[in-house]
């Protein structure tokens, strides 16, 4: 995919097979807030660790998670890269960048964030999270302040 197209994590997924969809399919499917078909992604002692070393071991505990830091939020997807290792395990990596609200109604738009995910045997292992989320609020409350 080229990093000039920006597409929503699903169709990103329409244009990928094997890990690289598997993980936008997630990706598409906690930004419904479909739960029970994020799961059917993970491997069910998946981890995932977000900003600031915060792990989580369930995806509904993920969305309570992020209700407190976002009215509602999404990803442009702007590139998907793949690394296998000899063992069958798929690195991929989802970069992009994340829209929506905070949760006084504010629009955001253009964070820069990185999502990557250990596949094995067909399911997520392990999903980390890096964004300027935490930046880009600081930033929002000093112009606010000013």
């Amino acid at each position: 995919m080229s990093s000039e197209a920006i597409l929503s994590p699903a169709l990103a997924a329409e244009r990928h097979d094997g890990p690289k969809a598997l993980a936008l399919r997630y990706l598409a499917a906690m930004e419904r807030r479909d739960i029970d078909a994020a799961r059917s992604f993970v491997s069910a002692d998946a981890a995932f660790i977000f900003p600031g070393g915060v792990r989580r071991s369930d995806l509904a505990a993920i969305v309570s998670g992020s209700s407190g830091r976002y009215r509602n939020i999404a990803k442009h997807i702007e590139r998907c890269d793949l690394c296998e290792s000899a063992d069958g395990t798929a690195i991929v990596y989802v970069l992009g960048s994340l829209y929506g609200h905070w949760p006084d109604g504010t629009a955001f738009s253009g964070i820069r964030f990185v999502d990557r995910f250990e596949i094995a045997g067909g399911s997520i292992q392990r999903q980390e999270v890096w964004n300027d989320s935490g930046e880009a609020r600081l930033a929002a409350q000093a112009q606010n302040a000013g």
